[in-house]
């Protein structure tokens, strides 16, 4: 008999994917020779948009539920972490960063290891509190739900930004 997933999961791991699909639907229209362009105003660019949901994800649907393990090293390294923290400054200098295809490797990895580990997330675990909550319910739950939403909020900020790079509305 198969493991069945709690409606609660099954509802974040369609939110995370809905939101990254949309993210990247964003992503693809544009140049990444544009990721660190820092329009007049605006007070952050592309690439660190990328890095911060790259991170913001391994902290919510990894670190938060079960900690840091070994394997984390291969998704991204501490100082990649460090640069794209919450209340971090976006550098638009290329020559300071990560190289987008960093970025774009990150971004996938973590991705790709959150809906691995989540698959296997007992209700148990979800029920346990997290402190800080991160969320509107202070629980594991709560932080994969927070995952999407936080999602789809940079990718307000990255649609944004596409205007102010002289793009056209998505179609």
């Amino acid at each position: 008999m198969g493991l069945e997933t709690s409606p609660g999961l099954q509802l974040a791991i369609e939110q995370i994917r809905f939101a990254r699909e949309y993210t990247l639907s964003l992503l693809d229209t544009i140049p990444e020779q544009r990721w660190f362009e820092q329009p007049a105003g605006a007070p952050t660019c592309v690439a660190w948009q990328v890095g911060h949901l790259a991170m913001a994800q391994y902290g919510l649907c990894l670190f938060r539920i079960r900690g840091r393990a070994e394997a984390d090293l291969t998704l991204m390294s501490s100082a990649f972490r460090k640069k794209f923290s919450r209340g971090t400054t976006p550098d638009p200098d290329p020559a300071t960063n990560p190289e987008v295809s960093e970025i774009r490797g990150v971004f996938q990895r973590v991705y790709q290891q959150s809906l691995e580990e989540m698959a296997g997330y007992t209700d148990a675990v979800l029920r346990e509190s997290v402190d800080p909550p991160w969320a509107v319910q202070a629980t594991k739950l709560g932080c994969l739900l927070f995952c999407s939403h936080h999602e789809m909020i940079h990718a307000g900020q990255l649609g944004l930004l596409r205007r102010l790079l002289g793009l056209g509305p998505v179609r």
